[in-house]
C-alpha cells in the first residue's frame, strides 16, 4: 500500500492508472483503495463514470516529504542533524 499512497501524493489518480504502478490487477488496487478510504487515508471523487483518488490525510504528505528528504540525506552521506542524536 505505501506505493499506492506515494503515487497519490501529488495528484488525483484512477484505479486504471494505479494498477501498473502497483504491479497488481485493477481489482486488487480497488480493494486496497477501499481499505485506505475506510481508514480515511484517501478520498474518492467521482468524475462521470470514473472514480479518482487522492491522499486525504495531510500527515501522510508530510511523512512522504520527510522520507524523501531522509533518502537524499543518506544518498549523499550527510551527517545526522545535531537535534536528531540521542
Amino acid at each position: 500500500m505505501p506505493g499506492l499512497l506515494y503515487a497519490l501524493r501529488k495528484r488525483l489518480v484512477c484505479v486504471r492508472d494505479l494498477a501498473p504502478v502497483a504491479g497488481v490487477s485493477e481489482s486488487a488496487v480497488s480493494h486496497q483503495l477501499r481499505c485506505l478510504k475506510d481508514r480515511r487515508l484517501v478520498e474518492a471523487r467521482r468524475h462521470g463514470n470514473v472514480m479518482t483518488y487522492s491522499i486525504d490525510d495531510h500527515h501522510l504528505a508530510a511523512l512522504f516529504r520527510e522520507a524523501e528528504y531522509h533518502a537524499d540525506h543518506v544518498r549523499y552521506n550527510r551527517p545526522d542533524h545535531p537535534y536528531a542524536r540521542r
